[in-house]
């Protein structure tokens, strides 16, 4: 395998954990999931966003940089690779979507130091949905939590990840547009999908697919 670390990332709602679950059997992976689902302060942070916003992006940059430095840090010779479903850089890209501007530079203060211990991902897999695809599946999973979530907020996160993918030279992007396949489901698709990340060889910067 000529990769040794992949991420996955994508809007809320487009498949990140399922396809790296995927991935990750298939190719006999190292898995590491983010593990969002116990934070107290993203239910209340999607009732009242300005409130819990910054509370909620510390304690992300916080849990996510320790599961990353642990995880990225111990190897197992019985695994062939390592795929993430999220990266550090998330933190980053969310807290810009959702502090204002004088918490943002603080926020952006703290990444800034410690983010550069973390290694880089050999390759950065965006998985794009548009908002409205997003948005039903964020409706049909059905989590209580994240049922007031709405266009605007997935419009703004697409946008920053899109800001970052082109001012940030030091990966290889690849952003594939998913919107007309279903990879949980259709095993061509999940076939199609692999073969695009696995098969072809991809300069630094921003590299785009359509499925």
């Amino acid at each position: 395998m000529k990769h040794k670390f992949i991420v996955i990332e994508g809007l809320i709602g487009a498949g990140k954990t399922s396809l790296s679950k995927k991935i990750s059997e298939k190719y006999n992976a190292k898995l590491i999931l983010e593990q969002f689902a116990d934070n107290p302060f993203l239910p209340k942070f999607y009732k009242d966003p300005e409130k819990y916003s910054f509370p909620l992006e510390l304690s992300f940059l916080a849990e996510r940089y320790q599961q990353l430095k642990e995880e990225l840090s111990t190897g197992d010779l019985f695994k062939s690779f390592l795929i993430s479903d999220y990266y550090f850089t998330k933190s980053l890209i969310f807290a810009k979507s959702t502090l204002a501007d004088d918490e943002f530079h603080l926020f952006r203060n703290l990444f800034d130091i410690i983010h550069h211990s973390l290694p880089k991902p050999d390759l950065y897999v965006y998985l794009y949905l548009n908002p409205e695809n997003a948005l039903k599946n964020i409706k049909s999973r059905g989590r209580d939590y994240e049922q007031s979530i709405d266009i605007e907020y997935l419009n703004k996160i697409n946008k920053n990840y899109f800001d970052y993918f082109k001012h940030e030279q030091g990966l290889k992007f690849l952003i594939i547009n998913t919107n007309g396949i279903d990879f949980v489901k259709s095993q061509n698709d999940f076939e199609a999908l692999t073969d695009t990340i696995f098969n072809y060889e991809y300069p630094y910067g921003l590299n785009m697919k359509n499925l």
